[in-house]
């Protein structure tokens, strides 16, 4: 208990607790000055360094959205050109398969005629051969055929 007793009788003495003098003037100065140097030291630069950064991630930012607006830009035109050849490339097709059947035609129709007229010159060339037979047959005809009637009759056919 004797430790009660002195806190007791500390406070029951009329000292107060805090003393103000002079030392609270030379606080007051000192706190003045490490306020200033600790402004211009440490928070000043820290808030520039800061403000520098996040200037830093918009500027970055900003590039990116411009960089991403440009490549959007790029892809639309990249798929307008690409539709284009496509287009183009089909004109392209359809117009050679086009030039295609015309030429085929053409040399279908033309090989067509040489067959054709091949066929009639072959057909006229049997005729005249057969024309031509008939009349030596015919000539052969009359006397191979009395010769058979003789043969068969056993006598002479006039």
């Amino acid at each position: 208990m004797d430790l009660q007793a002195t806190v007791l009788a500390m406070g029951a003495q009329d000292h107060p607790l805090i003393d103000i003098d002079l030392t609270v003037l030379v606080q007051f100065f000192l706190f003045i000055v490490l306020f200033f140097a600790a402004k211009a030291l440490l928070f000043e630069p820290y808030l520039r360094l800061r403000e520098r950064r996040s200037a830093g991630i918009e500027g970055a930012r900003a590039e990116a959205v411009r960089m991403s607006a440009q490549a959007e830009g790029a892809l639309t035109d990249y798929e307008q050109k690409l539709a284009a050849a496509r287009t183009r490339a089909g004109d392209e097709s359809r117009t050679i398969r086009t030039a295609a059947a015309a030429h085929e035609r053409e040399v279908t129709g033309e090989a067509r005629a040489k067959a054709v007229a091949a066929i009639e010159s072959a057909q006229a060339e049997v005729r005249s051969q057969t024309e031509v037979a008939r009349k030596e047959l015919m000539a052969q005809a009359e006397p191979l055929a009395r010769a058979m009637a003789g043969k068969l009759l056993g006598r002479e056919v006039a």
